[in-house]
């Protein structure tokens, strides 16, 4: 049984701000995004309100998620708005499409 390392974008509801993180569980993670905007709001997601799923690779070695995650994290907001939408043209929230 291989374990699954997700790398994740995520929004506001007016898709104004991009987050990308690396999870292994990415329903829990989705959950304390949700939570901590509702509340704390620590985070950056949390006080920026983003916890709408638009974007998500699978892997199966942590240490290529992170290398991911660290590469899309370097790239300009053009660069990743058309990662976006070319994995999702109608950049629509996937949040149930992973439950």
């Amino acid at each position: 049984m291989f374990k699954k390392y997700y790398v994740y974008i995520i929004t506001n509801e007016n898709k104004t701000v991009l987050y990308i993180g690396v999870t292994n569980n990415i329903q829990k993670r989705l959950s304390q995004h949700y939570f901590d905007s509702q509340n704390a709001k620590k985070s950056f997601a949390g006080k920026y309100n983003c916890y709408y799923l638009l974007f998500y690779e699978v892997f199966e070695e942590v240490n290529l998620a992170i290398q991911r995650e660290k590469e899309l994290k370097g790239w300009r907001r053009e660069k990743k708005d058309k990662l976006i939408s070319e994995f999702n043209p109608d950049w629509e929230f996937l949040n149930n499409e992973i439950f």
